[in-house]
């Protein structure tokens, strides 16, 4: 399928943007992504990257970089409030590559981004255009028109034959290209902070992830070995997606208790937001990743749909006779996929949180269920191969 002669052009230079423009590139279209910041960053700390993601990024010949920067948990223990033994401990590791032909990684964002970041340097069919200040994109018959200022302040315009944004959870593209909606908050705010190892010796283990529930809250931890340190996800309800307060901290007691107490001072805010549209493309504007549809994160499923969008969007745009042709297979093969996972992260969100009778009846499921359980009930999500026709 080879794609000489198609360009295209990607706003955000983030995780589903680097992805898509590798995947594009391979099939040898021009990319040009533009970035509004003055170099690749990923905020935030912690990422998971299941298998159905890592196979669209091993497909790009990202494996061994990947493994050089993450790391596979053998385990995910869960623990009731305040207790100091796991409910159960859902097996992760080995048993993840055997039934999905691929591992499940925790990894530290910006590495992910840099992995993705360097590779599209060994391509020159890609490039990136940082400190971009705004841009605008006409649409005709022949393709889109884009201009745009770059960080001197210069007018420049370039023509494509499709623009993707992949600009986020409060999407420009999305919001005034495609005239859709805003980014909804949900009451919620994910604080996260990065800790030694050492800190949290013999309180967690360093071998898995670990899961606090708690009452209208969670907390979630797991190691960074290539970084040495641990990554904190502490979630808790908010009125305002105003963070410069601080966190109002828990005190769970058990190992939660002694996990949060090292973590003091080290928290960075950030207001979950989500984003809930059918309006994915017009014409030959499209969008991808968060930009279409960011969900809560209780699934760690949110980069790793937008990983699939690139690897499901990029063969139908260079296939397809008409970039609106493409944008249309390409919403039509996601948005059901896309939504299932979106309502199982809000699911999650409700049951993590559940307190008394309700806390224990969740607590009497999980351990009669036991610890593979997750591999039949997420097989849906997990062995997901991200191809053009995937369903």
């Amino acid at each position: 399928m080879p794609a000489q002669g198609q360009n295209y052009i990607i706003a955000g230079a983030g995780i589903t943007g680097l992805t898509l423009a590798l995947a594009l590139a391979k099939f040898g279209a021009s990319v040009t992504v533009l970035e509004r910041n003055d170099a690749v960053q990923e905020f935030g700390a912690g990422l998971q990257i299941s298998p159905n993601a890592r196979h669209v990024l091993n497909d790009l010949g990202l494996d061994d970089a990947l493994s050089a920067v993450s790391f596979e948990p053998k385990a995910l223990d869960t623990y009731a409030a305040g207790a100091g033994r796991p409910i159960v401990s859902l097996e992760l590791g080995g048993v993840m590559r055997d039934r999905f032909d691929a591992p499940y990684a925790v990894m530290h964002r910006a590495d992910l981004a840099q992995v993705l970041y360097k590779a599209t340097r060994r391509f020159a069919n890609i490039d990136i255009i940082f400190g971009v200040r705004r841009f605008g994109v006409v649409s005709d018959a022949r393709g889109i028109a884009c201009t745009f200022e770059d960080n001197t302040g210069t007018e420049r315009q370039a023509r494509a034959r499709a623009f993707i944004g992949a600009d986020g959870v409060h999407s420009l593209t999305r919001r005034e290209l495609l005239e859709g909606p805003e980014a909804q908050f949900g009451a919620r705010v994910a604080w996260r902070a990065l800790v030694p190892i050492d800190a949290v010796q013999g309180v967690i283990p360093h071998d898995r992830v670990s899961v606090f529930f708690g009452r209208g809250c969670h907390l979630v931890c797991y190691p960074l070995p290539h970084r040495n340190q641990v990554n904190l996800a502490l979630f808790l309800p908010s009125s305002t997606s105003d963070v410069e307060a601080g966190p109002a901290v828990p005190r769970p007691g058990g190992l939660a208790q002694s996990v949060l107490a090292v973590a003091m001072g080290r928290w960075t805010g950030w207001p979950l937001f989500t984003v809930n549209t059918d309006r994915w493309f017009r014409g030959n504007v499209g969008l991808a990743g968060d930009a279409a549809h960011a969900m809560v994160p209780f699934q760690a499923q949110g980069a790793a749909m937008g990983i699939e969008d690139a690897g499901v969007l990029a063969p139908l745009l260079v296939a397809a006779a008409t970039a609106e042709e493409g944008f249309g297979q390409y919403s039509r093969m996601r948005q059901e996929r896309v939504t299932r996972v979106a309502a199982l992260s809000s699911t999650n969100g409700k049951i993590f949180h559940l307190y008394g009778p309700a806390a224990h009846a969740r607590n009497a499921v999980m351990r009669l269920q036991g610890p593979q359980a997750h591999l039949k009930r997420l097989a849906w999500i997990y062995g997901y191969k991200a191809v053009a026709g995937a369903s």
